[in-house]
This record gives C-alpha cells, sequence and structure tokens, in this order.
C-alpha cells in the first residue's frame, strides 16, 4: 500500500512538471533550469540550521565576503581590497563597486558587520574566531574594521568559510534577526546572483529563482566558490520529487535537466544514457557521522559513548547506504583521508565492529538499559539506511534502541529541541558532512564542545576547547598538524560523534548543460543551457 502511494504520489509530480514545461514558450524553457535537489525547502535561513539544502538556497540568494576556489584558496568575493595591521589586530575590509541589495538598497559596511556577528553566534568556526575579536568599526558606507584581542590565524578561512554554516552577507535588518530565530520569508532579501520568487514557492513542490538583474559578477573567471558568478539562465527551479525512479524517468524524458543527488544503483542505468552525462563536482566527496545528544543519559558519559564507536564498524553503514564500492572507501582517520591532516594515530581500535568488547565497556561504564532515541530520516536515500544498520550494530553491543523514522526536515527541526528524549528529543541521529567542511577542528562544527554554544548535541568538554583554540592560533602546519593528532587522541575516549566513512555521489544532468562547477556545494552561476 505505501508504494502504490509513493508512485501515485510521484507521477502526479511528474505530470506537474510536464504540464509545467508545456504550458511555458519555448524560448523560456531554454532559459529555465529545472533541478530536483537531495531535499525539499521548508526553511530559508541557512545561519539557523546547517542543512545542506539551506546553505544551498544561501548561495542562490546571498553573496560572501570571501570565497574558497577550486583549489582551496581563499579569495575576496564582495570584498575589493582588504589590508592588515603590522600587530596583526586590525583587519580592515573595504567593499567592492557595484553591490546593492535586490530591494535596490546599496550594501554598507554596518550589513556585513551585523551579519558577521549573526552567523558568528551559530557557527563553530565563527565562534572561536569571535573568541579573539575586540568589536568591529563601521569607518564609512564601503569600509569596516574588525579589532582583535590578540592575533588569530584563521580569519580569512573564516570568513571564506565555504559551507555550512556559510557566513552569507544579509541586509542589517535581517542579520538583526536573533540567531536562535529563523529569519522570515519577506526578509530573505540578498546581492547574490539569483533572486528568490516567494510569490511561486509552495514547500512540497518547488522553490523558483529568477536571475538578479542588479548583479554585478567579479571580473575573475569562476572557479569552486570564487570568481565572477556569471548567470546564464533567466530562472533556476527545485522541482521536488522524492522517489529516485521518477527522477530519472524526468532526466531521461527532459523533462528535468539535472539531479544533484541521483540514487547510486541507478547510477549505471543513467551512465548508459547518451543524453545524459554524470559530473563529479566534489572529488573529496563527504563523511558519515553519527551525532550524540550529550544532555542526556546515557551519552552523558564518554565510556558510554566510546563504546559505541568500539561497537560500530565503517563497512555496513556503506554498503546500505552507497553499495558500490566505487562510491565509498572505509576511512577511520577522523580528518578527511588524503587531506593534511588525515592521520590513523589513536584510532587502531576504534570502529572495528566489536560487540563483544563494546558490551565489556558498557558494563563497566554502568549502562543502565535506557532505551536510545535514534532519529532516522526516510525521505534522503543517502541517509535512510543509516539508522537501520545504527540500530542492529549497537543492539549487538548491548543497546537498547527506539527507532523513530520521520523525513528529513522533521528530523533537522527535531534535532534542535533539547527537551528530554522522551519528550520529544533524541538521543543520536545520523548525518553526512561534505569534506571541506570538516578539515580541520575549528572549521567542523561538531567538534565545537563549547557547551550551550556548541551545535545540536551540545558536547562541553575544556579539553577540547583548549586544543581548538591552540589550533586557530598556531601559524605552523607541522605544529598544527601535531594539534590535530592530540585532539583525535583524546576525542576518541570522549567522542563528540562517530565518522562512519566517505562516500562519494556525482550530480547527473543533461548533455544540453553544461559549466557546472566543482567545487563542495552545488552552484548554478556559470551553468550554460543550449
Amino acid at each position: 500500500m505505501f508504494q502504490f502511494r509513493k508512485s501515485v504520489a510521484a507521477l502526479a509530480v511528474a505530470a506537474s512538471v510536464a504540464g509545467l514545461s508545456a504550458a511555458m514558450p519555448v524560448g523560456v524553457q531554454a532559459q529555465t533550469l529545472k533541478a530536483v535537489m537531495h531535499s525539499d525547502v521548508k526553511i530559508l535561513d541557512p545561519i539557523w540550521t546547517t542543512a545542506y539544502i539551506q546553505r544551498n538556497f544561501g548561495y542562490m540568494v546571498w553573496d560572501t565576503l570571501f570565497a574558497m576556489d577550486e583549489k582551496f584558496a581563499v579569495k575576496p568575493q564582495m570584498v575589493d581590497k582588504y589590508e592588515v595591521s603590522s600587530d596583526k589586530l586590525t583587519w580592515t575590509f573595504t567593499l567592492r563597486d557595484g553591490l546593492e541589495w535586490s530591494n535596490g538598497t546599496p550594501v554598507i559596511a554596518e550589513d556585513c558587520i551585523a551579519s558577521i556577528k549573526r552567523w558568528a553566534a551559530r557557527d563553530s568556526m565563527g565562534q572561536k574566531m569571535m573568541g579573539s575579536v575586540a568589536g568591529f568599526e563601521a569607518v564609512d558606507a564601503k569600509t569596516f574594521k574588525m579589532k582583535m584581542k590578540e592575533p588569530y590565524g584563521l580569519v580569512l578561512e573564516s570568513l571564506g568559510k565555504p559551507s555550512s554554516n556559510v557566513p552569507f552577507m544579509m541586509p542589517k535588518k535581517t542579520a538583526e534577526t536573533d540567531p536562535a530565530t529563523q529569519i522570515k520569508v519577506e526578509d530573505v532579501i540578498g546581492s547574490g546572483p539569483f533572486v528568490f520568487v516567494a510569490s511561486e514557492w509552495k514547500p512540497g513542490e518547488k522553490v523558483v529563482f529568477t536571475k538578479n538583474a542588479k548583479y554585478k559578477p567579479r571580473a575573475e573567471p569562476a572557479s569552486g566558490l570564487a570568481g565572477g558568478k556569471v548567470v546564464n539562465v533567466a530562472r533556476v527551479e527545485w522541482i521536488a520529487m522524492p522517489d529516485v525512479q521518477t527522477q530519472v524517468a524526468a532526466i531521461q524524458n527532459g523533462e528535468i535537466d539535472m539531479i544533484e543527488a541521483p540514487g547510486h544503483d541507478l547510477l549505471p542505468l543513467l551512465g548508459k544514457d547518451k543524453n545524459i552525462k554524470l559530473f563529479d563536482s566534489n572529488p573529496l566527496g563527504n563523511q558519515y557521522v553519527m551525532r550524540f545528544n550529550q544532555l542526556s543519559k546515557p551519552f552523558d558519559n564518554a565510556k558510554i559513548r566510546h563504546a559505541v564507536m568500539v561497537a560500530f564498524g565503517q563497512e555496513d553503514f556503506l554498503k546500505a547506504t552507497i553499495g558500490d564500492s566505487k562510491y565509498y572507501k572505509t576511512c577511520k582517520p577522523v580528518f578527511i583521508c588524503g587531506t593534511p591532516l588525515a592521520s590513523e594515530d589513536g584510532m587502531k581500535d576504534v570502529l572495528n565492529q566489536n560487540a563483544a568488547k563494546a558490551k565489556e565497556l558498557l558494563k563497566e561504564a554502568g549502562y543502565d538499559g535506557t532505551p536510545i532515541v535514534l532519529l532516522q530520516s526516510t525521505d534522503l536515500q543517502v541517509l535512510t539506511n543509516l539508522a537501520p544498520v545504527a540500530k542492529q550494530q549497537l543492539e549487538a553491543a548491548g543497546f537498547k534502541v527506539d527507532l523513530q523514522s520521520s523525513d528529513w526536515q522533521t528530523v533537522v527541526a527535531r534535532r534542535v529541541k533539547k527537551d528530554p528524549p522522551a519528550q520529544g528529543g533524541w538521543h543520536a541521529m545520523l548525518t553526512s558532512w561534505v569534506a571541506a567542511d570538516i578539515l580541520n577542528p575549528v572549521m567542523a562544527g561538531f567538534f565545537n564542545s563549547s557547551c550551550d554554544k556548541a551545535m545540536f548535541g551540545w558536547p562541553c568538554d575544556e579539553t577540547i576547547e583548549k586544543m581548538r583554540d591552540q589550533f586557530s592560533k598556531e601559524t605552523d602546519p607541522a605544529k598544527q598538524k601535531q594539534i590535530a593528532l592530540d585532539l583525535q587522541k583524546y576525542w576518541v575516549d570522549h567522542p563528540t560523534h562517530v565518522n562512519l566513512g566517505q562516500w562519494y555521489s556525482p550530480v547527473a544532468m543533461r548533455t544540453n548543460v553544461d559549466g557546472m562547477l566543482t567545487a563542495p556545494v552545488p552552484v548554478f552561476w556559470n551553468i550554460t543551457k543550449k
């Protein structure tokens, strides 16, 4: 019965897409790019949540002061020029000419100051930077200063952070929204390459963006998330289409142009279609993780969290979700394999799926049989099978598990609740980070252990915070690496989360679509449609 209803709903969405195409004039069709993203858009605020669909939405509407290029170098974006005082205590930023909000007002320095403050209140890397900031000063409409209490080594890396949370610049009025409160629909006013068409937003159906005629791209060629954001289509539509079979049929029939995250089991079929190409836009891939809620028993106990790391093995998670080993690899290092900070130091005795050892550790730790409320997302194929595998491996180690299922947006809303698990809260949830989010212990949000200021899960660990501080203020790469290794060894016994392996996912697009950039985020500037 469930499958039948799901298929009927999927066919209805496909029929709607086909109807839209048929009703649209030919000239407009050629300038409209239709994409199926990995999730529906029900939340518009990319600062309030780290969910990637909101990050993707953010890049459509807003812009950033700095941006990371294809080679991971941070380059000016909204900034024209910047300078640092000889004592490293004053950073001066001057905005480039022509920056304008979509409502016609100019972007000014005070907008940027307010935006940095709101972003930093939510973001792990922002919080760490602000710990070294003494204050801001708007010098004039286009220039502002950031004054430091002490030299800080990650200023540009923080302001050019590529993924969640991204320091998007917003109008001062919007940026003054309480960081714990979502911005309103009417406050989605950007200076980025696209404009959000609020009147056409239909959650569960589509999100519409049009080219921002007021946007002036940088002169440099586009590279990663940096350079000139030149928009070559008049309109972008994100179509909600949760059924993967329907997605494939739609792209094969030309009803949609792109699938951000096609089902891995359908990639061979798509690869054989001469009208479709697969593009690996994010070669570093992603990392699966399970996040602990440390506010509630039993995961307030570090020994019990460590037992989970002993109980888990990555291979089963990867097989159940991705399947084809071409698109995944086991990787014990918590920092992405193939990057400078990756190391197996301290990881020898964990992630070996050792249920017997985990049982011993649980007994030693005094686990009392409290059922673990484990959240499962059911509508994202790359996440759906993670929770059942976690349940199986946890139960093999002696945990009791209460698996609670819902769609991803419900999980996103629930994971920020601090209520007890029996009253709508949670003990553990599973998600994924793009590699560019977790390259070091300051950038990686799940290492933030600053108690109430930390991300959902709210770890509180002075030792981890001390090492993150040391890393942020160190400029010698060799010393930074040693700090990261020391942190990893400590974290194994005091985990804030568990890393469950790396995975990769190409984008599927029609062959008449070109120009997609290699970047950790799917962006829609530079893309052409013939």
